[in-house]
C-alpha cells in the first residue's frame, strides 16, 4: 500500500462509517492519548516497568502493534483533514534531516561502536 492509498482508505472510512472527522483539537488530544498507550507498553516491555499480569506481558508485542496502527490512524486523519500529503511532508523531512545531519551522528562519540 502507498502512502497516498494509506491516506485515501481512511477518508474512505471516516465517510462511510466514521461519518465525519473529529476537528483537529480531538483528533490531536485523540494522538496523545494513543501515543500514551504505546508508551506505557514500551515501558513494561523494553524499560523498567513491570507487567500488572501476565497477560498483558505474554501479548505485549500484539498491543505495541495494535498502539502502532491506531497511531498512524489518527497522525492519516489530522493530514487529511488539513490537507496534507503525507508522502511530500515525509520527504521534505528526509531532506531536512539529511541535510543538517550529513555528518552529526557519524562524528557523535556516543554512537560509536564499542
Amino acid at each position: 500500500m502507498t502512502i497516498k492509498q494509506l491516506q485515501k482508505q481512511v477518508d474512505e472510512w471516516i465517510n462511510e462509517v466514521g461519518v465525519r472527522y473529529f476537528n483537529e483539537t480531538t483528533n490531536t488530544l485523540i494522538l496523545v492519548e494513543e501515543v500514551g498507550e504505546f508508551t506505557r507498553l514500551m515501558a513494561r516491555k523494553y524499560g523498567e516497568q513491570s507487567f500488572k499480569n501476565s497477560e498483558d506481558e505474554k501479548n505485549a508485542e500484539m498491543y505495541i502493534e495494535d498502539e502502532l496502527g491506531d497511531i498512524v490512524f489518527v497522525i492519516t486523519c489530522l493530514a487529511n483533514q488539513m490537507n496534507i500529503d503525507i508522502e511530500k511532508a515525509f520527504n521534505k523531512t528526509m531532506i531536512k534531516k539529511s541535510n543538517r545531519d550529513i555528518r552529526r551522528h557519524k562524528e557523535n562519540p556516543k554512537l560509536k561502536a564499542t
